[in-house]
């Protein structure tokens, strides 16, 4: 065994454990759920037994995980820096464990737009919290006022636009893979379809 399989070994033990105390279970209640005798059960988190696949898979659904993230290898940068869109006045993540998915930051200093037929509708789902300031979020025929640490979550197929009320606001955001499309689109038509300075 290599070094690396070791720290692998060990990692999915203290896994195991962890998911187990998370749940508030004992050894005993894992070791029912599980259908193992408690002694292999405890033999198995403190490694004076062997990790058999058989049993990672059946520990793996008394957890309610899955195999896969149960030894999962952590060894991906856990630190990722932002894409920056300087012409949209943001920057993005993306999230590595659900791909499609991203996080915008984005700061606003513009009220929303005053007319419907500049609301945008597109496949997908968005969440936003508010990180200062106050958003007005116009959502079909509604005007909501969402102040900072409020959340909004909604389906992007309703007509929408977000704006900033009385200052500079700032929202950071998840869209998944068709939110993300139908902004980015959206802002594309934008900016052709503004007069040139």
């Amino acid at each position: 065994m290599t070094q690396g399989d070791d720290d692998l070994d060990s990692l999915v033990r203290k896994r195991i454990r962890a998911l187990r105390v998370a749940q508030g279970w004992s050894l005993e209640e894992l070791a029912g759920r599980a259908k193992v005798s408690q002694s292999t059960l405890s033999r198995i988190e403190n490694g004076g037994r062997r990790l058999a696949l058989d049993q990672l898979v059946t520990l793996a659904r008394a957890l309610d995980t899955s195999l896969d993230q149960l030894v999962e290898n952590a060894t991906d940068d856990v630190i990722s820096n932002p894409m920056i869109d300087g012409a949209h006045g943001q920057m993005r993540w993306p999230i590595k464990a659900e791909p499609g998915m991203t996080v915008v930051r984005r700061r606003m200093t513009d009220p929303p737009p005053d007319h419907p037929s500049r609301m945008r509708a597109h496949p997908g789902r968005e969440w936003l919290v508010v990180l200062s300031g106050t958003a007005i979020l116009l959502l079909g025929n509604r005007r909501l006022r969402v102040e900072t640490n409020q959340a909004a979550e909604f389906p992007t197929m309703l007509p929408h636009a977000i704006g900033a009320e009385g200052g500079p606001c700032e929202i950071l955001g998840v869209f998944d893979r068709d939110a993300r499309r139908g902004h980015q689109r959206g802002e594309d038509v934008g900016k052709a379809n503004r007069p040139s300075p």
